[in-house]
Parts: C-alpha cells; structure tokens; sequence
C-alpha cells in the first residue's frame, strides 16, 4: 500500500490525536487551548486560523469518533463513523503544493475549522485503509497496561506494540523473566 507524504502526515496526526484521549485517570492530552495549539504546532496543520475553546471541544469530540475507528475492527461500522466525520467536516478536495511540499490534496474545505480539517483529512487518510482491506492495521497497543492507537506499517503486519522500545521491550523482559523463574523451580 503506497503511503504519500500527505496521508502519512495525517496518519501521524490521527494517531496522536486519539493517544492524547485521557486513559483510566490520567490527563488529558487536549485538556486545554494550549495543548491543542501545541498538536496544531507539532504535525504543522496548516490554514488553522485562531483557536478558540470551542475548537477545543469540538476536536476532542472528533478524537472520540476516530477512537471508535480504531476499537472497531468491522469495516463496515468503521466505514459508517469514518463517513459521517468527513461528510460532516464538508469534504473539498484540492490539490495544494504549499510551504515546500510537492503537490498533493488536502480534503478540508478552506477557511475550515481544526476539526473540521482534522476530520477530512485524517478521515480520508483512514478511508484509505479501509478501501485496501487493511483495516486491520489500524490498531491499539496489546500491552495490558497501554493500549495506545498506532497504525502498523510492518511488512507482513505483525507489529503488536505501539512501541517495540518500550511496551513491546517491557513485556518480553517480563516474559524472560517468568520463563527463567519457572525454570529454577
């Protein structure tokens, strides 16, 4: 499956957006206007004019929506949310070539909202997925104690972490472990 740069950006920021969701008692990663200025700044959306609380509310209620893609592993309930999102957002494809990018397409209606954006865009990157039967790569971390979204991009899918050096490193040491116990009697 051939990822562009564009859809890999928006794949990087769906991801992220859903892992900023608050887990059991832990903070919220979207807990205020700062926090989404910041995401803003880090995955360079672009056109985002000034952001208000109200953004805040609305692109926490668009993470909870692509939180429902990713713990949904039927394609056709996961077509369903992923629809509704981008036609809500007011899908407008265009080809763009701004700040040093080669062409690609942008699917956010312009003068759109960071929601409204986030939902075309990362909801077309998703799209993507599902049109390709790879669904499934869409997945969340099988660490007991993790279960952050991340999209495997593994050649033969079998990435089980959202990441090998931590989540994936701390429960096959665990495992090392056990075995060596069991083995000593």
């Amino acid at each position: 499956m051939l990822i562009t740069h564009d859809n890999r950006c928006s794949l990087d920021a769906v991801v992220d957006l859903v892992n900023t969701a608050p887990e059991e008692d832990g903070p919220d990663g979207l807990a205020d206007l700062a926090a989404l200025s910041d995401f803003v700044r880090t995955h360079e959306v672009s056109d985002v004019g000034v952001l208000s609380e109200r953004d805040v509310a609305d692109v926490r209620r668009v993470r909870g929506r692509f939180a429902e893609v990713f713990a949904n592993p039927e394609p056709r309930a996961a077509s369903t949310i992923i629809n509704e999102l981008i036609a809500a957002a007011g899908t407008t494809p265009r080809l763009t070539d701004h700040d040093g990018y080669d062409w690609h397409i942008h699917y956010y209606a312009p003068g759109a909202s960071i929601a409204d954006h986030l939902a075309a865009d990362c909801g077309m990157a998703l799209a993507f997925f599902v049109v390709a039967g790879e669904q499934e790569r869409l997945r969340r971390c099988e660490a007991p104690d993790c279960r952050r979204a991340f999209v495997d991009l593994s050649r033969n899918r079998s990435r089980r972490y959202c990441d090998s050096r931590t989540c994936g490193n701390r429960l096959h040491v665990a495992a090392y472990r056990a075995r060596r116990k069991e083995a000593a009697g």
